[in-house]
């Protein structure tokens, strides 16, 4: 249900877009650009709502306002007829985007992965990564389902349709069968009754302010947030990308097949394991993964190229999802869940948003692409050092 703020949603609107609203293309992507970093600067603020209100009621309103978004987003085209302005129709298409952003790839996915996390304690990976699967099919299928909503029912009809399956559909599905946590329906986590002798064990809950004075914060932060910001870039110019090696643009479209493969096989394998293990050595690996991929992506005019690249970020995205679902409830506790992992979702969103914008620096000052690979791969490199140095304490559960 996050898909209208998720990039693969927004971006098969692009060329309707443009020619309804009247704008370039750069201008259309600057709106992108800017409405996606404006978002960011709110989650913080929004995962303090998560801790205070729950994730039953922040799920509802947030696929309320998401909805409603994408409903203004369907009008801007006459509303800035009205006005006579392409000035305005770019005020109000980054308004729209900032909507979309914040009220989808920001606070619905961030609470819609916080509210499964009370449910479980000694199944909780083997759950996200279950999870993540789904999630994964949803996000694949989403831009086919909508450029065929699109054919049949023109770009502002499948707006409409989106709106009113998010907006209205979904909040009363979440309204009647969202709970926040086991206790509140007379339940322990992993789907045990309440006992007075049962005691779960989770890490000592810390405050945001208390996170940050931690190396662990900013190691996960970082880490996941290279992916953001390198995983975004490579899809958001992967074309051209391709094309700068020598190849077609459907070997470009090809490439997601193989890292999706990837992706599914090495998250379903790690999740059925981490539940019984630390989360360093998952870290150390992803942060590997990235690397091979970065290697690949220099290299990519060779078809060995090719499979490291699909093999490292495929491999290393499978295990972002389940880093991304688990690390800030291991390290930091429950209570401040929201906060906590809140402040993470605004620098992965920051990040997703100047990726683009840097690789195209790149092209545009150097020439190629190379510089702004070399850079991300420089930034790898340093964190799967600090990776492997950095103490990481963590509790690991040893029942089944």
């Amino acid at each position: 249900m996050s898909v209208p703020g998720q990039t693969m949603g927004m971006a098969v609107f692009t060329d309707p877009f443009i020619e309804a609203f009247g704008l370039t293309r750069t201008e259309l992507s600057l709106a992108y650009l800017f409405g996606t970093v404006s978002s960011s600067l709110f989650l913080t603020r929004a995962g303090r709502w998560f801790d205070r209100y729950g994730g039953r009621v922040m799920i509802t309103l947030s696929s309320v306002a998401l909805g409603l978004m994408v409903a203004f987003v369907s009008v801007i085209d006459r509303l800035s007829q009205e006005l006579g302005s392409a000035v305005i129709a770019f005020g109000l298409i980054f308004l729209g985007y900032f909507g979309v952003r914040f009220f989808g790839q920001g606070v619905l996915t961030s609470c819609s992965r916080n509210v499964l996390m009370p449910w479980f304690v000694h199944r909780r990976g083997l759950v996200s990564g279950i999870r993540g699967v789904f999630v994964s099919i949803g996000f694949s299928l989403a831009p086919l389902f909508l450029a065929w909503l699109i054919a049949h029912a023109g770009w502002r009809g499948a707006l409409w349709v989106m709106a009113g399956v998010v907006g209205v559909l979904f909040p009363v599905l979440t309204y009647l069968f969202v709970r926040d946590n086991p206790e509140s329906v007379g339940l322990m986590p992993d789907g045990g009754r309440v006992e007075a002798d049962v005691q779960v064990t989770e890490a000592p809950s810390q405050t945001l302010a208390q996170a940050r004075r931690s190396p662990i914060m900013w190691l996960y932060t970082a880490s996941l947030g290279i992916h953001a910001l390198f995983g975004t870039a490579l899809t958001f110019h992967i074309v051209s990308i391709f094309s700068e090696a020598g190849r077609y643009q459907a070997e470009a479209f090809a490439y997601f097949l193989p890292a999706a493969i990837f992706s599914t096989s090495v998250n379903l394998v790690a999740s059925s394991v981490v539940d019984r293990m630390t989360l360093k050595p998952f870290l150390i690996m992803m942060l590997i993964a990235f690397i091979t991929g970065a290697v690949g992506l220099l290299n990519l005019v060779e078809n060995w190229g090719f499979w490291m690249l699909a093999a490292g970020f495929g491999a290393g995205g499978g295990l972002w999802g389940v880093i991304s679902n688990l690390a800030f409830i291991r390290f930091f506790g429950p209570l401040h869940l929201g906060e906590v992992s809140g402040f993470n979702t605004s620098v992965t969103v920051f990040a997703s948003a100047i990726g683009p914008a840097l690789f195209s620096l790149a092209l545009d000052g150097l020439g190629s692409y190379a510089g702004a690979i070399y850079l991300c791969l420089a930034f790898l490199v340093v964190l799967v050092v600090l990776a492997v140095v950095v103490e990481q304490p963590e509790k690991v559960s040893t029942n089944p």
